[in-house]
């Protein structure tokens, strides 16, 4: 029996995926992660080169970014600390008697003063050696001021969605037959999506002359566009003839390495712009047999609809 089930010749091939149709020997991680960040790591050039701060920066999980910023501030004074210890205490005025200690906390405190340009003044260099340095770690000061921000301003600026999708996709019964499907949700209070589209691909291998080869599908999806979403979507694509799933079992999901990659993109009012977000579903993601669960009621007193964001993921056995 072959490990690789046929794939129905009236399927819509993609090639415009982005990805590449290499063999079987990838491994068998996923291409795209599930918060839509690409799982791909890039060799063959110079770190320097390859990386890019502020995007970076702009990118990282909000407890990274808060601990990068207090590392940075913490460690930058604890350098210009150690400067003003090594040209020595005597060039500095209004340092209180004490042990070694003593000394290098409140030339570490007249560092945090000098670095933010608050300068209470008690403590003031005297000597060219230690105004040079303070006048340097000024400077040092107000341009990482402004840089941190610029990357706060954009954290807070930058589009997002605010999209959850639902941890599995599903195979169940669809009107007259199956279908797969998946869900997300606006998760934000007053936050809605106008304009929004929804594009899904399939990557799964294939045999040609008996070498695995990746091939990519689009799927027909039951709808593709909605003008307005505040909810909740059943995004549906029919297993019909025409579908690369025509047939398929779960084995032969298994056997094929599929993974579904969706792409969403809507315009978001807040914003006045343009948002999108990207997810993926491999193999084990896709359950079959299994249903849906509503995930919205009405209000006790009529007046609302309630959206059960817990139930987002539940589903049950059909």
């Amino acid at each position: 029996m072959s490990l690789y089930k046929k794939i129905n010749p009236f399927s819509h091939q993609n090639n415009n995926t982005g990805f590449s149709t290499n063999t079987g020997d990838l491994g068998s991680g996923r291409f795209i992660n599930k918060d839509g960040s690409y799982n791909l790591v890039k060799e063959g050039m110079p770190f320097w080169r390859r990386a890019s701060l502020f995007h970076d920066m702009l990118n990282l999980p909000t407890w990274k970014f808060v601990t990068v910023i207090l590392v940075f501030y913490i460690g930058i004074n604890l350098a210009f600390t150690g400067v003003y210890f090594l040209i020595g205490p005597a060039e500095m005025q209004g340092i209180q008697s004490g042990d070694t200690w003593k000394t290098f906390k409140e030339l570490f405190y007249f560092s945090t003063e000098t670095f933010t340009t608050v300068g209470y003044g008690r403590v003031n260099p005297v000597g060219d050696a230690a105004n040079l340095i303070s006048g340097l770690e000024s400077l040092t000061g107000l341009s990482a001021l402004a840089i941190t921000t610029g990357l706060i301003y954009g954290r807070f600026s930058k589009p997002k969605s605010y999209l959850v999708f639902s941890e599995d996709a599903i195979v169940g019964p669809y009107k007259e037959g199956t279908g797969l499907m998946f869900r997300f949700a606006a998760y934000k209070d007053n936050h809605s999506l106008t304009d929004l589209e929804v594009k899904v691909n399939v990557g799964l291998k294939v045999l040609e002359d008996e070498i695995p080869v990746y091939k990519y599908f689009s799927l027909d999806l039951e709808r593709n566009r909605v003008e307005s979403m505040s909810m909740s979507w059943t995004v549906v694509h029919p297993i019909t003839e025409t579908s690369p799933f025509y047939g398929f079992t779960k084995e032969d999901m298994e056997n094929g390495d599929v993974e579904l990659y969706v792409m969403l993109r809507g315009f978001d009012d807040v914003f006045s712009n343009y948002v999108q977000q990207r997810t993926s579903y491999t193999y084990n993601e896709i359950i079959f047999n299994r249903k849906f669960v509503p995930m919205y009621r009405e209000s006790d007193d009529g007046q609302a609809t309630i959206l059960e964001l817990h139930k987002l993921n539940i589903h049950k056995e059909v």
